[in-house]
């Protein structure tokens, strides 16, 4: 499965199996988040077979088996956001090309769970954080906008347009609300988002996905 295929098959998933993870599953996991974290200098951290972040998620009806999550951290600057829900989207792509389902969790985690099994240190911040495992599901898509409710294009759009708007919209969004605008020019495109708690996480996860769909090399982020 490519990271194309990945993010076409990937949906929200709360129910877990009670299968760990393999060893070698968990390598080619940290070895992922590793290159992220030195590329965007970041601390994100995979911590399995560990409910310590989780028992808001644990005690919910609709949750079912989920112990095992990546750590959402980082140093405290003004980008960190955007960098965490970037690498969030790559690594959440990657695990369902291992066979893995994952949720990403803003409001419900334990923030003092989080902090007790991150070695980011006392000073860093933790956004979120992603569960991941096998699912009992694959989950179902979420409800969509439609493209032209988030995106314009000065001209005919270009297919390498429309496929990155199409993309960024397969994007999880905190409470879904998909709220980005994409307008593009020649191969110039910028993306913002309506401010709220996780605008900067959101707008990283929807600017992965849009590079992915449209292709990194057809397009200049302005």
């Amino acid at each position: 499965m490519t990271l194309q295929e990945a993010m076409a098959a990937r949906h929200t998933v709360r129910k877990y199996k009670k299968e760990p993870l393999p060893a070698d599953v968990v390598r080619q996991l940290n070895e992922r988040i590793q290159t992220h974290n030195e590329k965007y200098g970041l601390n994100i951290q995979l911590v399995t077979e560990n409910t310590d972040a989780l028992p808001g998620l644990i005690s919910m009806t609709m949750t079912k088996g989920v112990r095992n999550y990546m750590i959402l951290a980082g140093p405290n600057t003004a980008d960190v956001d955007e960098k965490l829900g970037y690498s969030s989207a790559d690594l959440m792509l990657y695990a369902q090309t291992l066979g893995l389902n994952t949720w990403w969790v803003g409001g419900m985690y334990s923030h003092k769970g989080a902090k007790k099994n991150s070695t980011a240190g006392e000073n860093a911040k933790i956004i979120g954080v992603v569960v991941v495992g096998y699912g009992e599901e694959q989950g179902v898509p979420h409800k969509s906008k439609a493209a032209e409710a988030v995106s314009s294009y000065e001209g005919d759009a270009p297919d390498w347009f429309r496929a990155g708007v199409s993309a960024a919209l397969l994007a999880p969004t905190a409470m879904n609300q998909q709220g980005f605008t994409i307008r593009g020019t020649g191969n110039q495109v910028s993306m913002t988002y309506a401010k709220g708690s996780f605008s900067g996480a959101d707008l990283g996860l929807c600017k992965y996905h849009f590079e992915l769909g449209a292709g990194k090399e057809n397009f200049n982020w302005c």
